[in-house]
């Protein structure tokens, strides 16, 4: 088989988000009146594989299998050969995802992924990003629903604000006004492994506390972050306000962005999120019951005890995740306030359709990696670890509004 058969492997395919991804693939691409995409199905296992194509109709009739083990090197130096693009679905990453990360950097692949393990991503940038800058690989973490709705929408809002109040905001805060979606085995088992991570390294958990822990080597950024970690009443929405599970990871994408362009967005930048939960009294307690919520979540996963008990007897396993009618029922509306040095405001709003962490997702991560295969050239961008804005751009915007059903407006 000749170098770069496909424009895109679907690595991790028969995983649970793999197959919704796979899913949507089928159904927007190659098609009459759809968009061409040269694209194969990966994982481990042959049979699954094939039971998953066989699931998607005859549409997938011709569609590739490729046979590759996460841990099996000379199996992803097959896989990369023969792609432009891998996407990567195979979590959690900080578990099982270096090798293919490493090999795609070797041999000059481009990836992404929808993690949102920041310390893995850390880890990554340092370990492999002048590989990546030698070999031309673009490397693109963060792809779904964290970090594409906070890292785009940020972009789209800078952009607006320039247009029309002829600079730049440098203090911005996206706060999650109304969401439904439910949680897959994948998503909890990353997040209670970087709770296992963080308890047993100190070093770690001051990487964690450092809102620039991403950012390019030699950034300018000093700026104290707020962070929203307990019950806030928030007077840009007057409404009470939580802490936002996703903030840790989109916050750091935010910045890295900003760093990557060589602080376009000021060096003064601030950032923060958190979710809007009501007025008045009763937004105060669903504030702190949700603060109460999260803490006993971290205790209960830090401490090997209760964390077995979580796994065990709670928790959803991996594989398992919210149905396809709530895939498909679920939603998010973001907002953004921006404001300028001269106290000028912007207000933006970014929604999308489907369970925000899968249904949604898939549409993200699947026109991501496209956009990375097709519309941005090894001339256009160079290689390296990029962010989906700093890459992508108004690529993606586009794909996002038109193909993905997200919206971005000014209100």
């Amino acid at each position: 088989m000749s170098a770069q058969t496909y424009d895109l492997i679907v690595f991790g395919a028969t995983s649970f988000v793999g197959e919704i991804l796979t899913h949507y693939l089928n159904d927007t691409f190659n098609g009459p009146d759809q968009e061409s995409l040269n694209w194969a199905i990966a994982g481990r296992s042959k049979s699954k594989l094939e039971s998953l194509k066989s699931s998607l109709g005859n549409k997938a009739s011709e569609l590739a299998i490729v046979v590759a083990d996460a841990a099996d090197q000379d199996q992803l130096h097959q896989l990369c050969q023969q792609t432009r693009t891998v996407v990567s679905t195979v979590g959690p990453y900080a578990l099982y995802g270096e090798p293919l990360v490493k090999v795609c950097c070797e041999t000059g692949t481009d990836y992404c992924d929808l993690t949102g393990e920041v310390q893995w991503i850390n880890r990554m940038i340092r370990k492999y990003e002048a590989k990546a800058k030698e070999t031309g690989a673009r490397i693109v973490h963060c792809c779904g629903f964290d970090s594409i709705p906070s890292d785009m929408g940020v972009y789209f809002l800078q952009q607006q604000a320039e247009a029309t109040l002829g600079s730049t905001c440098n203090n911005i805060k996206m706060r999650v006004k109304a969401a439904k979606g439910g949680a897959s085995g994948g998503t909890v088992a990353s997040m209670v492994n970087i709770t296992k991570e963080a308890t047993a390294n100190p070093q770690l958990r001051k990487e964690l506390a450092n809102p620039y822990s991403i950012c390019p080597e030699g950034h300018p950024f000093k700026t104290r972050q707020h962070n929203v970690n307990s019950a806030e009443f928030d007077n840009d929405f007057n409404k009470w306000s939580a802490p936002f599970v996703m903030a840790a990871i989109n916050t750091r994408v935010v910045h890295r962005s900003n760093g990557l362009l060589d602080a376009k967005y000021g060096e003064n930048l601030k950032y923060d999120e958190a979710m809007l939960v009501g007025n008045g009294l009763k937004g105060r307690l669903m504030a702190n019951a949700i603060v109460a919520g999260l803490a006993g979540f971290l205790v209960g996963a830090a401490l090997p005890p209760t964390r077995w008990l979580l796994e065990r007897f709670v928790l959803p396993k991996p594989g398992e995740g919210p149905s396809p009618e709530e895939q498909v029922n679920g939603y998010f509306d973001l907002r953004f306030v921006g404001k300028n040095d001269n106290g000028q405001e912007i207000k933006v709003k970014v929604t999308g359709q489907g369970d925000p962490g899968y249904g949604s997702t898939s549409k993200m991560l699947g026109q991501a990696a496209a956009c990375l295969s097709l519309d941005i050239s090894k001339e256009d961008k160079a290689g390296g670890f990029w962010t989906p804005s700093t890459i992508l751009g108004d690529k993606l915007l586009t794909r996002l509004t038109e193909k993905s059903d997200m919206t971005f407006e000014v209100i």
